[in-house]
């Protein structure tokens, strides 16, 4: 008999397994995965109030400027499932320590670049370091502590980073944007080598698969996905698709239909299609990729609306994210204790209900709106639906995933997160500019610098389509999750996972 998917021997069932990853300190090991996430937010939303000085020190052009990001965001998103299933197959603590290094390199190359492919190879760096310890990260909280209470804690900690480092990165950057843009860049390289150095003693190696890479799927993903993020990352200043990322939107798909034809006849794929087959974690990987498109041009539309709308300077914009950022470690620390009593489907509908509010009250945002009145409560409504959101999500995604694929498993909910965040805010941009230039006071919004009222309506129509996007979760999630609690999943979970793997090993 032919297996189609996995021909590894049997291996121990994850949830069966106290603390499978042999972590000696599994809460240090926490503390390592988190800064490693800080690290890599930041990255993402600090470099943004260091182009302005970017470019004049370093001369680049309009046109080159966004690769700063782009050069970051391309190799980050390309690279993910390539750098989740490698932490499989050499070893997570391996390929983490390697990732929060080159991250590092990265960073000090970015920081004293003395001419722009310099700061391009640094921010390509920083990107490669991150596709392997992102998912390397989500994998080894999976594989430390067991299924059930402890492991939804440790998710609730890890779902909450993203908002934090947020907001952190803002403020700080905000903080030194007077100062010369290398010091918001050098802010990733003292947290870089305090948690290389934490990880190095606080992190132990998990069991290796044993196997070969799967090349020709490496390629193929490596490629489709290059693709498509360049499409999406070309399309966003030109607040749509032109032809040339339409071609490369046409290649990703080609080139996606032809990575899945490799992976069913791979017998050690690089994404094991049989992640599929649990209906609950199909809803939570479609769920997460409409979560991150609902909140993807929060920051980008609110911190416009803060320094247009509102006048604030960096500093302030920063600190208005605070609450947000609170709310969300309420909630992403709430989140495992009302796990414990209510199915992850109603904790994932509850805290899509509260995105929906907080979009919604966005969306009616105006010119003569001020913070307290129209920033305030929804910011602190969507803090708390993200934590409440993310982490039953990130549950439902790694139950009963075997510990051999649990890095596959981790970069697919990465790569679920970071393509929805990029669809989003490309259709989210798109919808802003074309109504804030037909409205009447607004038709200078995208030609020379932002009006008041042209920044108010883009932020009214783009929250929307954000409206849209939480909708169709909710939708989503309302069908096709299944109202089975943990309690009772982690009771089956050894059972079934081992009489699965056993079949697979008798075959």
């Amino acid at each position: 008999m032919s297996v189609p998917f996995e021909t590894a021997p049997p291996e121990p069932a994850l949830a069966m397994a106290p603390t499978l990853g042999g972590q000696r300190r599994p809460f240090g090991l926490l503390a390592c995965v988190v800064g490693s996430q800080v690290m890599v937010v930041i990255a993402t939303t600090a470099v943004s109030l260091a182009l302005a000085g970017i470019r004049k020190d370093l001369h680049f052009s309009p046109e080159n400027l966004s690769w700063v990001v782009n050069a970051y965001v391309l190799t980050l998103g390309s690279l993910l499932l390539l750098g989740g299933r490698a932490g499989d197959i050499f070893g997570r603590r391996r390929m983490f320590l390697i990732g929060v290094a080159t991250f590092t390199v990265g960073a000090v190359l970015a920081t004293v670049a003395p001419s722009p492919p310099v700061l391009l190879i640094g921010q390509g760096l920083q990107g490669l370091g991150a596709a392997l310890a992102e998912p390397t990260s989500l994998a080894l909280v999976a594989t430390t502590f067991p299924q059930g209470r402890q492991r939804n804690f440790a998710l609730g900690v890890f779902s909450t980073v993203a908002g934090v480092g947020t907001a952190l990165g803002l403020i700080l950057g905000g903080a030194l944007s007077d100062s010369s843009w290398r010091w918001i860049l050098f802010v990733n390289v003292p947290i870089g080598l305090v948690v290389l150095l934490a990880a190095l003693f606080l992190v132990d190696e998990s069991p290796r698969a044993h196997r070969n890479l799967d090349l020709p799927g490496a390629l193929l993903s490596t490629a489709a996905l290059l693709a498509l993020v360049y499409s999406l990352a070309r399309a966003l200043p030109r607040a749509g698709l032109d032809r040339i990322s339409v071609i490369t939107l046409i290649v990703a798909v080609v080139l996606g239909a032809a990575f899945l034809l490799v992976e069913r006849s791979a017998t050690q794929p690089v994404m094991p299609l049989d992640l599929f087959r649990d209906r609950n974690r199909s809803a939570a990987l479609v769920g997460t990729l409409l979560v991150g498109a609902t909140v993807a041009g929060l920051f980008y539309f609110m911190t416009q609306f803060f320094t247009v709308v509102l006048r604030y300077d960096g500093v302030s914009a920063g600190v208005a994210y605070v609450p947000l950022a609170a709310m969300m470690i309420v909630g992403g620390l709430a989140a495992p204790r009302i796990l414990h009593h209510v199915a992850p489907k109603v904790l994932t509908l509850v805290g899509m209900l509260f995105l929906t509010a907080g979009v919604v009250w966005l969306s009616r945002i105006t010119v003569t709106s001020s913070y307290r009145g129209s920033a305030l409560v929804p910011l602190l409504l969507l803090g708390v639906g993200l934590g409440l959101t993310i982490m039953p999500l990130n549950s439902i995604l790694l139950t009963d995933v075997r510990h051999s694929q649990t890095g596959a498993a981790s970069a697919l909910q990465q790569m679920m997160l970071r393509i929805g965040a990029s669809i989003g805010l490309v259709i989210m941009v798109a919808a802003g500019t074309r109504h804030a230039a037909q409205h009447p006071a607004g038709s200078a919004a995208h030609k020379a610098l932002p009006t008041p009222a042209g920044v108010a309506h883009a932020v009214s129509r783009a929250f929307d389509c954000a409206t849209v996007f939480i909708l169709l979760a909710l939708v989503i999630g309302a069908v096709m999750l299944r109202m089975r609690p943990v309690a009772e999943r982690s009771a089956r979970a050894g059972a079934a996972t081992a009489d699965s793997e056993a079949a697979v090993g008798s075959s």
